[in-house]
């Protein structure tokens, strides 16, 4: 092509053009062809090009270039920023791989603190200094390039190293190390208070799982009109020492058009239930809970709302749905906690401790009938005696139950307890195509002795083989459970789906 009798190439194409290219490819196909030429990488960062930003960062030193490459380029623009910090080789000094590894460490300390154990914390692991040492040059790096971004509307950020943060000796003990002095802390809560005062469009604040991120007075940060308009508001498993809570009542007041909150569950008071059913606020359509045992030592279930707060929640929010998770929560707890007005839509149990009753999984069935869509059932205890069994001494099983009275149930997984064969048969029966999802470890899947005495028939083709006829679609147990992210990844499974749950509005 010639344009007054000059060549012209790919280079020399208008910048607003080639944006304009740009615009049309995926991200990995984008990047390629910027590097066509000098011009084309710079218009690669063009902002109209990356108004959202999605990083999963593995906590290592080799992020950081990288990193600190793409914040600057980005940082200053970006609309929503979403970031995951993954820790996804987690030292171990007892071998062992991966998260199965650090829930064995998560239950030790658990059971530690429940026992009243005075025993100093484990030997401090080197490997572990060196990844929170990389996980706060991380943070500073992510907070530091958006501290000015007044354009940023949606901010998500999830530390995956759980593991430090769920017994406060191991944490302060490692903190004290790698931050001595508290320096690289207070930056870091001073750079999230900044970035909530400097924003002007922020609708979308999520923080999980991040290591001392958040602090009480964070929130104060953020002007009349900002909070007045923001949407949604998560704040989960921060680490704050003691009883002390990350948003009061009278702070979530300011939040009027809020319509998905996720929190801790013990955070979320009777005073805030009435705040949210006040006729000044919008309807809140998604609520997120967290119970953690860890919590319910160090905070009280008394200020939790009663059956009467739910209802008044739910006559201001119609449309609320409720999602649940519970780490190593004793039964007697959830029987406290599991009041019959709430619209519990989804429940996840995750346990290295405790074992969830049946009497919890009938109660479930029972007063959540009109809503359940989702029940996960997972338990890593280790017991020589065998997985427990919720049909014990039952005439019907709680999960065969739950499938028949909860109409709307769309996904079922388990692992851990004992799933005998002909139960889940009639599972799969009752629930037909409307379960989406069954996912049952193949461990957890258990026969009994008329099915295995029958030698015209292989119990475990026959049990395919009728499950699959009563979904109407081919199923296999699951053989590997590290293929089960929300067995292996508990809280990272939890807070994408809570994202997922409260964008589903």
């Amino acid at each position: 092509m010639s344009v007054c009798g000059e060549a012209v190439g790919a280079g020399s194409l208008p910048s607003e053009l080639v944006v304009h290219i740009f615009s049309f490819l995926a991200g990995p196909d984008r990047l390629r062809a910027s590097a066509a030429c000098s011009h084309w990488r710079e218009c690669l960062f063009y902002p109209a090009l990356w108004p959202r930003l999605r990083l999963s960062l593995r906590v290592s030193p080799a992020e950081r270039p990288r990193l600190e490459f793409l914040m600057r380029k980005c940082g200053w623009f970006v609309r929503e920023l979403r970031v995951q910090f993954a820790a996804d080789n987690y030292p171990s000094g007892g071998g062992g791989s991966g998260a199965a590894a650090a829930g064995g460490e998560v239950g030790a300390a658990v059971a530690a603190a429940a026992a009243g154990d005075g025993e100093a914390p484990p030997p401090l692991c080197p490997r572990w200094l060196d990844l929170l040492r990389t996980y706060l040059e991380l943070v500073l790096c992510v907070l530091s390039s958006v501290r000015n971004n007044r354009n940023l509307q949606k901010l998500s950020l999830f530390g995956d190293i759980s593991i430090l943060q769920q017994h406060g000796s191991i944490s302060n003990t490692y903190l004290g190390k790698v931050d001595p002095d508290g320096k690289k802390i207070k930056q870091i809560q001073q750079l999230f208070e900044e970035i909530l005062g400097n924003s002007r469009q922020l609708k979308w604040l999520s923080c999980g799982f991040m290591l001392q991120i958040v602090t009480p007075t964070s929130l104060s940060s953020l002007s009349n009109p900002i909070a007045n308009t923001m949407e949604h508001l998560s704040l989960l498993d921060n680490h704050i020492p003691g009883n002390t809570t990350l948003i009061t009542a009278v702070e979530l007041e300011r939040f009027v058009n809020l319509r998905s909150l996720a929190l801790d569950f013990c955070d979320f008071t009777a005073e805030m239930a009435r705040v949210l059913a006040d006729s000044n606020h919008v309807p809140l359509h998604r609520l997120s809970l967290l119970v953690h045992s860890v919590s319910i030592m160090h905070k009280s279930l008394d200020s939790m709302p009663e059956d009467e707060n739910w209802k008044a929640l739910t006559r201001n929010s119609a449309n609320l749905r409720v999602y649940i998770m519970a780490f190593d929560v004793k039964s007697d707890d959830m029987l406290r906690i599991l009041k019959p007005s709430i619209p519990l839509e989804r429940i996840h149990f995750d346990s290295y401790i405790t074992c969830v009753s049946g009497a919890v999984v009938d109660l479930i069935s029972r007063q959540y009938d009109k809503f359940l869509t989702h029940f996960i059932l997972m338990n890593d205890v280790i017991d020589m005696s065998g997985f427990p069994d919720l049909s014990d001494n039952r005439n019907e099983d709680p999960l065969v139950l739950l499938a028949w009275r909860c109409t709307r149930l769309s996904l079922l997984a388990v692992h851990g307890y004992t799933v005998w064969a002909h139960n889940l048969i009639a599972i799969a029966r009752l629930r037909g195509s409307d379960l989406k999802v069954l996912e049952v470890t193949e461990e957890s899947i258990d026969f009994d002795q008329g099915e295995l005495a029958d030698q015209d028939v292989d119990p475990v083709h026959n049990l395919i083989e009728q499950v699959s006829l009563g979904l109407g679609r081919p199923w296999h147990a699951v053989m590997d459970i590290e293929l089960l992210s929300v067995f292996t990844e508990p809280t990272r499974h939890f807070y994408r789906e809570m994202q997922s749950f409260s964008e589903g509005i």
